[in-house]
């Protein structure tokens, strides 16, 4: 090498392809550490019990296990129990979400910004914290032990309220104020201008709520005490509670039986769910 010739410089952006592969395959390997609990119960789901613990290419399948889950448990009126229950959160936190976001987006009053601070606190404050102080009340309302019991603590969601202020903070006040020389009311602004404007928002939201009171446990365990208002998550542990024997096939199938619903509905939704979330980011 000639001595007027510099040496080669370390190329910067050589390492960079090392790191890529390593986060790929610390992506493969916490996806292979989620999916397996989830595999293991689809086995265990569709074949017969002496398999749980015996993987053979040549086991049969059944839906053995999935009839005798459903009839050893009223799983029927714990579907049902559910969907009443996360329908009425859903559209009590959409409604009230939805007034407090614009008057907190749109008006000004006397200590909006504390209000909307007192807002914000909630999100600092973990459900459980107040799970004595919340039984305490639904026994004062005589309400114990029924779907409203589960859902009155979480009708109103600070975040809800968060996410749709920011929202709507970003519709141009044109927009509104060409609205009022037409003639509209402010709930006629708010229906026909800023709702549609955020539906991204809201299907984000719901799609959040939906699977996180559908998942929720802790609070409707302590509440409810009775078929006619458990849960799925309830009725699960209860049906797989000791005193019922432990079959993990039938666990298994009872647990794909309750979590069925939310898999389909992210795998038909997934692309509208992450570009909700996206559009929510950006906004």
């Amino acid at each position: 090498m000639d001595a007027m010739t510099p040496a080669p410089r370390p190329d910067p952006y050589a390492p960079r392809g090392v790191w890529r592969l390593l986060e790929s395959a610390a992506a493969w390997w916490l996806a292979i550490l989620w999916i397996l609990p989830l595999a293991y119960a689809v086995w265990a789901a569709f074949h017969p019990p002496e398999f749980t613990t015996r993987f053979s290419l040549l086991a049969p399948l059944t839906l053995e296990n999935f009839e005798r889950a459903w009839a050893a448990a009223p799983f029927a009126r714990y579907f049902l129990n559910t969907f009443v229950l996360v329908t009425m959160i859903l559209a009590c936190q959409l409604v009230l979400g939805t007034l407090a976001a614009y008057a907190f987006a749109r008006y000004e009053f006397f200590g909006r910004d504390v209000a909307f601070a007192l807002v914000l606190a909630q999100l600092m404050i973990m459900p459980d914290v107040l799970i004595v102080e919340n039984y305490r009340t639904m026994g004062k309302l005589g309400i114990l032990d029924s779907i409203p019991a589960i859902a009155l603590p979480y009708i109103a969601s600070a975040f809800g309220i968060f996410l749709l202020r920011q929202t709507f903070k970003t519709v141009p006040k044109e927009l509104d104020d060409a609205a009022r020389v037409e003639g509209a009311s402010a709930l006629q602004i708010l229906l026909k201008v800023y709702v549609p404007l955020a539906k991204p928002i809201y299907v984000a939201y719901g799609l959040v709520s939906v699977s996180y009171h559908w998942n929720n446990f802790l609070w409707p365990l302590i509440v409810t005490n009775s078929v006619e208002a458990r849960p799925l998550t309830v009725g699960l542990q209860v049906f797989s509670s000791s005193d019922q024997g432990i079959d993990w096939a039938v666990i298994c199938a009872a647990t794909l039986m309750t979590s069925g619903p939310l898999l389909v509905g992210f795998l038909l939704f997934q692309r509208q769910f992450v570009q909700s979330f996206m559009r929510a980011g950006i906004r």
